[in-house]
């Protein structure tokens, strides 16, 4: 990497994402004490992979990775198709088991539709910014992000859908569109969730939400979870009762407790502190990146701001006259 590149690096970021990756590592090697820490050595072994890509997508340019995102794009598509033909994992078939380590494309293809979708609103916006608010323009980038969203709520994953559909809505803000737009797809939204609620959704989903209002309707059943996480939590008091002595998480009352409920065993085992520097350290995280997303000048950079390879970067012109 050039020595102008690493100067222009914003530290913050990536300071504060090896914390919380530190922090998860701690909780996760508690969480897996009676399981021999294989998790833990999983994820440690993740997490090493993980640097090692990240400063080699570091080096290459932005702009080359999102040309070849069509590809790319093309390519989770098959993935996301051929994984519903996989056997299903608590219901949903939306992994590739590949030996001792499990592969979701629903999170990679994340990446890539979201890169492909910066690349075509770019290119429809070369003929003008009014060029987004045309249906014919509109139809293609919804169908673009319409495929995989389909395809993820056929195995079903309507958490992943929902991120999808979270980050289309804002690339579209950020790129412009119509204010018509908005009003007319938020009345649409108002009118349709409570009937996609009562006869779309299916049950497990309905119990789900019904579940995380409120959990004290079913404590022995499917609110149990949610409520041995708050016990956990309120027992670790301010510093915690200590790694590997929390009582919930150490006798088997949470689970998942490697996943879902990571951080209720934070909150039991490292207590108040560590718990509430955790939601600080998240809050300056997406500050700064929205700092730097603000400051962007290159288009492609600005709409493509949540998922942009290169978006720790010091905007350009704070420093230097050229990139």
């Amino acid at each position: 990497m050039r020595k102008r590149e690493l100067k222009n690096l914003e530290w913050s970021i990536i300071i504060i994402a090896i914390i919380l990756c530190v922090i998860g590592l701690v909780a996760l090697f508690s969480a897996t004490q009676e399981a021999e820490h294989d998790e833990f050595n999983k994820q440690c072994i993740w997490f090493a992979i993980s640097i090692v890509v990240m400063i080699v997508i570091m080096m290459i340019d932005y702009e080359t990775i999102a040309k070849v995102s069509p590809i790319l794009y093309g390519g989770f598509i098959i993935l996301l198709i051929a994984v519903l033909f996989t056997t299903p994992v608590n219901g949903a078939t939306s992994w590739f088991d590949i030996g001792a380590f499990s592969f979701q494309p629903g999170e990679f293809a994340k990446v890539f539709v979201i890169l492909f979708l910066a690349l075509t609103i770019v290119n429809i916006q070369k003929k003008g910014k009014s060029e987004i608010n045309k249906i014919t323009k509109l139809l293609i980038i919804l169908a673009i992000a319409g495929l995989p969203i389909l395809l993820i709520i056929k195995q079903p994953d309507y958490g992943t859908a929902a991120a999808f559909v979270v980050a289309l809505a804002l690339m579209l803000i950020v790129a412009g569109i119509d204010k018509k737009y908005i009003i007319i797809t938020s009345l649409i939204i108002v009118i349709a969730v409570p009937a996609l609620y009562q006869f779309i959704l299916p049950e497990h989903a309905k119990k789900r939400i019904d579940i995380f209002l409120n959990p004290e309707s079913d404590p022995r059943g499917a609110g149990y979870n949610i409520i041995q996480s708050k016990l956990a939590i309120g027992a670790g008091g301010l510093t915690g009762m200590g790694l590997l002595k929390g009582n919930q998480t150490q006798l088997g009352f949470l689970y998942p407790k490697t996943t879902d409920f990571i951080y209720a065993v934070i909150g039991e085992e490292m207590g108040f502190i560590v718990a509430v520097a955790i939601i600080i350290l998240y809050v300056v995280l997406i500050v700064k990146s929205l700092y730097i997303a603000k400051t962007a000048k290159d288009e492609l950079r600005l709409i493509n701001c949540n998922r942009n390879y290169r978006s720790i970067f010091v905007p350009y012109d704070r420093k230097y006259t050229e990139w």
